[in-house]
């Protein structure tokens, strides 16, 4: 019998360019399978596995997760700053909080 084909996306941006492709996928496809069935590391030769995390969603996963149909794969890039350190720097520097900040501020 043959195997049920479905499709998935494999996703990946940079601040010029974001590429989404689709891949064909059957019963057990990991991310890492998907990944590289779909050709992405070819045009974005940075990406390393190693050292980008993945995710399915937005929510992170290993490379051996099993993919499901209509999935979407995306390969992260490192953060550049850590928001922790950059919010304290930013607190630092006295610079105002946006609107709709803390909720112990005073409404009136």
């Amino acid at each position: 019998m043959a195997e049920a084909k479905w499709q998935a996306e494999v996703a990946y941006a940079t601040p010029e360019r974001q590429l989404i492709l689709k891949v064909d996928g059957t019963p057990g496809m990991s991310v890492r399978e998907a990944i590289a069935s779909s050709g992405i590391l070819e045009q974005f030769p940075e990406i390393d596995l190693a050292v980008n995390k993945v995710g399915v969603f937005g929510k992170g996963t290993t490379l051996e997760a099993e993919l499901a149909p209509g999935d979407r794969v995306e390969i992260y890039r490192p953060l550049i700053a850590d928001p922790k350190v950059a919010r304290k720097r930013r607190a630092a520097e006295g610079k105002p909080m946006r609107k709709g900040g803390s909720k112990d501020e005073d409404p009136a």
